[in-house]
């Protein structure tokens, strides 16, 4: 095992046993009961899932809110929770707990509005129209899955952590169909992005980026090449090979059970150092980027991480889940 792996695993056993991930902690022992003053918010959604969004435990699209809630109380007064360190840490929902499977690290983490969110659940006051998503899912591979695309049409619709960022549509052709797929799947929803062609260097401070391109297009952003490093760098269950000639994709242990070559395509989101999240609409080719271009719909990625997607029957396509699950 190399030192980078045992560093690795050693930091993750520290982390879930003395200082929890911050997307589970509360900040104060009762925090995550407490209800400020405040109006209650309208149009929140509560999504409680395992396994990286494949096991649906609770779907709400209108849970019980009252006054200003927190990310945890909302979640209390919605479920059966047991928590630990003084009641700043979620240990089961629903009777499922974290902890270790085998030996795998495995934990409850929280979204909102498709973000890892950067500080404990009772910090996180919900706000009108949030998509709060808590997920039970092994992180032996990375600890940070900082933004995926399971909440579509957000981030896009209401911003992240309070903030209505600009949203820009970045397309490597941006006459070309899969631009202007996406530009109407983003209309569809009410969003009126900027149009622009691909910028080198993808530098876009406080903007809501969306990269439309093969991957040969995009590799050059920063942010897409941390793809090119595995679930460790980017977060997201697959690798790509061959200057992005074709996917490899991974399990939840970071195993490659499938390589697709030929026309293939792939949504994900990451997010660069410093910057906000930022989408992948992308293909080995053409063909397999017009495939992820018409999976931008909250059908298709609705409690998704990231997909990748291969030409199917009568034009269209097959969904692939990542991670993928174990063979």
């Amino acid at each position: 095992m190399s030192s980078r792996r045992q560093q690795h695993r050693g930091r993750a056993r520290y982390r879930l046993f003395a200082l929890p991930p911050l997307a589970l902690a509360a900040a104060g022992a009762l925090a995550g009961c407490g209800l400020g003053p405040g109006k209650t918010p309208t149009g929140v959604q509560l999504q409680v899932t395992r396994e990286f969004g494949a096991q649906p435990m609770r779907s709400l699209a209108a849970p019980q809110a009252h006054g200003q809630e927190t990310v945890m109380s909302l979640l209390m007064r919605n479920a059966t929770v047991a928590t630990r360190y003084g009641g700043g840490f979620v240990q089961s929902i629903d009777g499922r707990s974290g902890g270790f499977r085998g030996s795998q690290p495995t934990a409850w983490f929280y979204y909102v509005n498709g973000v890892q969110a950067p500080k404990g659940a009772a910090e996180t006051n919900v706000l009108p129209g949030d998509r709060i998503w808590w997920d039970l899912h092994d992180w032996s591979q990375t600890e940070e899955v900082a933004a995926v695309v399971g909440s579509f049409p957000e981030p896009f619709v209401n911003g992240i952590e309070g903030r209505r960022p600009p949203v820009r549509l970045e397309c490597a052709a941006p006459e070309a169909t899969p631009c202007r797929t996406v530009a109407a799947r983003l209309r569809a929803v009410g969003v009126n992005a900027g149009l622009a062609a691909l910028a080198p260097g993808g530098e876009a401070p406080e903007t809501l980026r969306l990269l439309v391109g093969t991957w040969q297009q995009l590799r050059n952003d920063p942010g897409a090449d941390q793809l090119e490093h595995g679930p460790g760098a980017s977060g997201v269950y697959a690798r790509v090979l061959g200057g992005g000639r074709s996917f490899a994709l991974l399990d939840a242990q970071g195993q490659v059970t499938r390589t697709l070559s030929g026309s293939a395509g792939l949504v994900a989101a990451t997010r660069y150092t410093g910057e906000d999240p930022e989408w992948l609409i992308t293909g080995t080719d053409t063909a397999g980027l017009e495939l992820a271009a018409h999976a931008v719909r909250e059908s298709t990625l609705h409690d998704r991480f990231a997909i990748a997607l291969l030409p199917g029957a009568a034009g269209a396509s097959s969904v692939l889940p990542l991670p993928q699950p174990a063979p």
